[in-house]
């Protein structure tokens, strides 16, 4: 991680209640079972398992069963204890847990794609489980008879799903950096929109319905919120990772969102702040400040005699500038810049000390996180990546005000 994280002091950190270890390979899901002491993790190595914590404290596989491909998702619906598990392979699995967590009963196997499963979301409210795909498709199957609904493809790999249950919307994010908005029908979808904001591959979405908030996180390093129920396009960029971001969760009743990184980096943001939205970037042939050419414009370079300059960008007012006249950096949190970014010398003259007062703060989880699952009401979160081993977080100290709002810690 960069010093610049290192250099903020944190009055309170996560702290590592247990470490869960045994994977042979890369663990690409892990979820806490709510209301217990335990686990459900799904690997590359081919395993499903279930740790229960026993009275030494440690978790322990009460079901370690193994299928036919790497697990590469996983969809588990704890009142119906039925879980989804999807696979390399393109197939959907369903078991049946018992009720004591020792035994998992085979279903159905679903016929999802062609293609290894990127993601997937079971509907009780539908009786649908849909799913994403790197042979560029999303499909939706009914739980009830097994058969194929509906897919549509994209023209890039279709990386991550979420789903809003009252409104059958699907949101797709690609690799391409698109978020694609899509109502499912029986048999049919429709396209509603396409996200454009990204500039990078999308990795991870998290989907809000009371507040109707999407927030993405991509390779860019970058996470955006959509205000999708606003309904005026209104976007709010959030840059606070060094690595591509994997894993998001929006925790409403304390207005905070928890992000996590490739390189272990954990990010809280207060989300209960007035915030601005990032201009778009301004397009010129020449600096909008001292108006040099920039070395595309080829007639003025002849006309003036004057080498071209490079094009930057205001991270503040979005103009197109040239080094000379963005010579500042400056943190500035209200419009989601955490870390110092290019300012252009009037914009930064602007900014007050108090207008760098972070609005975030950043934590080390000393793994790669490709995944990650909160259960706020206990104040736990659990981890994991490609390191094969599962951290079990305290998060109370971190989003210690949901003890506030009427949560306690287990």
């Amino acid at each position: 991680m960069a010093a610049e994280i290192h250099s903020r002091p944190q009055s309170f950190r996560p702290v590592l209640l247990n470490k869960i270890e045994g994977h042979s390979d890369t663990v690409n899901t892990a979820v806490l079972i709510p209301k217990e002491d335990g686990v459900i993790t799904v690997s590359e190595d081919r395993t499903i398992r279930v740790w229960l914590k026993r009275d030494s404290g440690q978790y322990w596989p009460s079901i370690y069963h193994t299928v036919s491909s790497p697990c590469s998702c996983m969809s588990y619906h704890h009142e119906s204890k039925r879980i989804f598990i999807g696979q390399d392979n393109g197939a959907i699995v369903e078991f049946l847990i018992s009720e004591d967590f020792n035994k998992m009963n085979h279903v159905k196997t679903y016929p999802a794609h062609q293609n290894r499963v990127s993601d997937l979301i079971f509907s009780l409210e539908s009786q649908w489980v849909i799913s994403t795909g790197h042979d560029k498709s999303i499909s939706w199957m009914s739980t009830q008879s097994g058969s194929m609904l509906g897919r549509h493809s994209f023209g890039s790999w279709a990386s991550c799903l979420q789903y809003d249950n009252e409104t059958q919307h699907a949101f797709v994010g690609d690799h391409s950096g698109q978020i694609t908005l899509l109502k499912l029908d029986e048999q049919s979808c429709s396209i509603i929109t396409t996200l454009k904001g990204h500039e990078g591959g999308v990795a991870v979405l998290y989907w809000d319905p009371v507040q109707r908030w999407l927030f993405s996180g991509a390779s860019d390093h970058s996470v955006i919120m959509w205000d999708i129920g606003g309904r005026q396009g209104r976007t709010l960029l959030l840059q606070g990772h060094h690595e591509k971001v994997q894993a998001l969760r929006y925790l409403r009743l304390t207005h905070q969102l928890v992000s996590c990184s490739a390189d272990g980096g954990m990010t809280v943001w207060n989300m209960d702040t007035a915030r601005e939205e990032a201009p778009q970037w301004l397009e010129s042939d020449s600096c909008q400040k001292c108006e040099q050419p920039f070395f595309w414009n080829i007639k003025q370079m002849w006309d003036t005699k004057t080498l071209g300059l490079r094009q930057h960008h205001c991270r503040k007012c979005g103009k197109a500038i040239c080094g000379k006249c963005s010579s500042k950096r400056s943190t500035y949190p209200i419009m989601g810049f955490e870390f110092q970014v290019r300012m252009c010398d009037d914009c930064y003259d602007t900014i007050k000390e108090e207008d760098r007062t972070p609005l975030a703060t950043f934590h080390e989880g000393k793994h790669n996180i490709s995944h990650m699952d909160m259960d706020p009401s206990r104040g736990l979160m659990v981890t994991c990546g490609t390191d094969r081993v599962v951290k079990i977080w305290d998060m109370t100290q971190v989003v210690g005000s949901s003890v506030a709002a009427g949560f306690s810690p287990r």
